[in-house]
Formats: C-alpha cells, sequence, structure tokens
C-alpha cells in the first residue's frame, strides 16, 4: 500500500556499513524515474550512480548532513550510505533550473519510494559542495548536480511525532540517538 511505502521513507542519516548495493539494483531505481512526469515532458535530468566504496566515501565527504542538529556530525562513522545516486540537470536539455525543481523532486521521491520497496532507505541531500562534487565526477560542462540521493540499508530509528504546541518542526535526537520528525495535523493542512 502506498502510504506504508510513504510512512517508511524517512531521512535516514545512519545506514549499515556493512551492507551493499548493487550497480544493478540501482540501475533499477533509476528506471523508475523514466516513466514520471517532467515538465514540458524535456526529461532534462541524468543520475550518476556511485556504489564503489571510495568513490562512495569521497562523495560524501563533500556533503552536509542533519544542519538542524548542532552538535552531532552525522552519519557517525561507520554508518555511512552504501551507495548515492546523484540526480543532474542536462542544461543543453533544459537550461532552466526553477523551472525543472518538480522534475528532481517528483524523481527523488520515486527512487526513495522505490528503495522502501526494497527493503533499504536513503536521504535527499541538498547541502553539498556543488563544484568540488561536479569535479570529482568528472561531469561535463552542461551536466549540473543539482541533488544527492544517499541509500543504504538502514541503521537507526526514526519516529514520527506531532508537531508541538509552538509549532516547532525542527527535528532532533535523543539520548539513545532516535531520531524523531515533527510532523504537523492534518487538519492544520487543509485551507
Amino acid at each position: 500500500m502506498l502510504k506504508e511505502l510513504v510512512l517508511k521513507n524517512r531521512s535516514f542519516r545512519g545506514y549499515d556499513g556493512s551492507f551493499q548495493l548493487s550497480r544493478g539494483e540501482l540501475l533499477e531505481l533509476v528506471d523508475l524515474t523514466r516513466y514520471t512526469a517532467s515538465t514540458v515532458n524535456a526529461q532534462p535530468l541524468k543520475y550518476y550512480i556511485a556504489c564503489e566504496r571510495e568513490e562512495v566515501e569521497k562523495i560524501l565527504s563533500l556533503t552536509l548532513w542533519a544542519k538542524a542538529l548542532k552538535d552531532v556530525q552525522l552519519p557517525h562513522p561507520g554508518m555511512g550510505p552504501s551507495a548515492f545516486i546523484v540526480i543532474c540537470q542536462d542544461m543543453s536539455i533544459g537550461s532552466g533550473t526553477t523551472r525543472f525543481l518538480r522534475d528532481i523532486g517528483i524523481a527523488a521521491q520515486t527512487i526513495l519510494l522505490g528503495a522502501v520497496e526494497k527493503g533499504l532507505g536513503g536521504c535527499m541531500i541538498g547541502s553539498f559542495r556543488k563544484p568540488e562534487l561536479k569535479e570529482l565526477l568528472s561531469l561535463p560542462e552542461e551536466i549540473e548536480p543539482n541533488l544527492v540521493l544517499a541509500l543504504g540499508k538502514p541503521a537507526e530509528k526514526v519516529v514520527l511525532t506531532e508537531v508541538s504546541a509552538d509549532g516547532d518542526t525542527t527535528y532532533y535526537r535523543d539520548e539513545n540517538d532516535v531520531h524523531y520528525v515533527p510532523k504537523r495535523k492534518l487538519e492544520d493542512l487543509i485551507l
């Protein structure tokens, strides 16, 4: 059921370091995006797949995680993702970055729901060192990295809670490293 997949699809920041994803599994996830909507059907998105441990570690070093948690460095040592999919835009197909942000979100959510269906988890990472990543991946000039998806077998607990009375939606961790994510009530979303 879709709702079950959505509820399991959390932003995981801790993974089983011994688990490995294959290139074939990642290709299956990217293949899902071919069937999603695209602004004016331009389909300008391209995907860089990384699952070799050395390359994954290099990409990890260029990402910034959980900025709301000032005193916590995530992922913890040895709990990094098994793979990354970098969602890029081919500027020779569609040059307006703003108009294709929807496409990026749709593709990312589709990949992550596909990952959940396989018993995996992931995290969308918008904070990364873009020029350094582009250079590391040897991307051509017309290819712009826009979003990094971390993927692996989750090794942490994420709990959904209700937003507090003061409206604070900031996620937090307790003394047991359980990650809590406040969500607004349905009635608060309806105009």
